[in-house]
């Protein structure tokens, strides 16, 4: 799939967001997680989040890999 310089321009724009959401995830669950007790159901929640961009990145990232055929 050949993506147009516009929809790659915004796929990188997207992957920009989506890597800084995901580093902030990594400040909100230390910081939720620093004093005991803290709610449980709220860091699975947050780490699912996270799981679910890093998904995300790769899959843009898949996407602006040149196809390289061998």
């Amino acid at each position: 799939m050949r993506l147009s310089e516009a929809e790659r321009e915004r796929l990188k724009q997207q992957l920009e967001d989506l890597k800084c959401e995901h580093r902030d995830l990594d400040d909100v669950i230390a910081r939720v997680t620093e004093n005991a007790p803290f709610d449980q159901l709220k860091v699975q929640r947050l780490k699912k989040r996270k799981l679910a961009l890093k998904d995300e990145i790769l899959r843009i990232e898949a996407l602006l890999l040149p196809d390289i055929i061998a």
